[in-house]
């Protein structure tokens, strides 16, 4: 897909709508906490943290429908994750697609991702409670999160989920606090974010990629929610010369399906829930053009 030919916008399509032509996928499968570090899994262990066994074995389920690229567990309930990673790597450029995620579902874009391992940038879709959309994490990376505000969801007459509405503090689970907030050069405000987003419904999340360690900035249905200096991040165990040498210049393009762990339980990944993606496309950025 990445040979396809340009629209007079300069976007070039990254799915065909029909297959997964010009994507691979890989189970979530966890490295080092940071570049040189221990491995993140005897960070769960000192967390009392429980991710799925064996998940080499159990990548997540992608296909292809009326249009729509559809990411979701293998099999549903199952707990395990997985990625959908694009076979061309990509340096400086501008990702839009459309995106529609169940309640819970914890998924996100991956940017920089390494071919073979699961270091990379991510934009967070964590369209579950506490979750950050818009904002950024490190998979690989000091796992640091530099996030705007956090959501939840607000319930009808009847329990079922029926909006978004913003996280109270005083029962989240992963609050997002002024040192999360301040590693962004830009912060949206959660209200702006909740008149913007449409519920049970398609948004346009737009990505602008620049630089060697890139500035990343993140709209949704053209509100800017984020942005991030990866140059500048302060935060432990992070180090930006370490993080250049492993991503490089240039890097993958990933859709998540997260897996569950003891901590959220299906409240991170619901039971049969689906992540969907729409008209992805991409234009790379020259010099000449920043």
């Amino acid at each position: 897909m990445a040979d396809a030919e340009p629209k007079h916008d300069g976007f070039v399509p990254l799915f065909d709508g029909s297959t997964l032509a010009g994507w691979y996928s890989v189970p979530r499968v966890y490295g080092t906490e940071y570049p040189g570090g221990p491995l993140l899994l005897e960070r769960f262990e000192a967390l009392g943290l429980t991710p799925p066994v064996d998940p080499e074995k159990h990548p997540a389920r992608w296909f292809a429908e009326d249009g729509v690229l559809v990411g979701e567990q293998d099999t549903p309930g199952s707990g395990y994750g997985g990625y959908l990673v694009t076979e061309r790597a990509y340096g400086d450029f501008e990702l839009v697609l459309e995106m529609r995620p169940d309640w819970p579902a914890d998924t996100g874009v991956m940017l920089r991702r390494r071919p073979d391992s699961w270091e990379g940038f991510q934009v967070l879709v964590d369209h579950r409670p506490s979750g950050g959309i818009g904002g950024f994490f490190g998979n690989g990376l000091a796992s640091f999160s530099a996030v705007p505000f956090a959501v939840d969801v607000a319930l009808d007459a009847d329990g079922r989920p029926a909006g978004l509405v913003a996280d109270d503090l005083a029962t989240s689970v992963e609050p997002v606090t002024e040192e999360k907030r301040a590693r962004l050069t830009y912060a949206a405000d959660v209200g702006d974010f909740l008149k913007a987003w449409r519920w049970d419904g398609w948004n346009e999340l737009r990505i602008r990629c620049v630089g060697a360690l890139p500035v990343i900035t993140t709209w949704i249905n053209g509100i800017k929610i984020a942005e991030l200096d990866t140059a500048s991040l302060d935060s432990p165990n992070y180090n930006p010369s370490d993080v250049l040498e492993v991503l490089g210049t240039r890097g993958h393009i990933a859709l998540e399906v997260h897996d569950n762990d003891s901590m959220f339980g299906e409240a991170r990944w619901g039971k049969g829930a689906q992540c969907r993606w729409r008209n992805i496309r991409i234009r790379e950025l020259d010099r000449e053009q920043l």
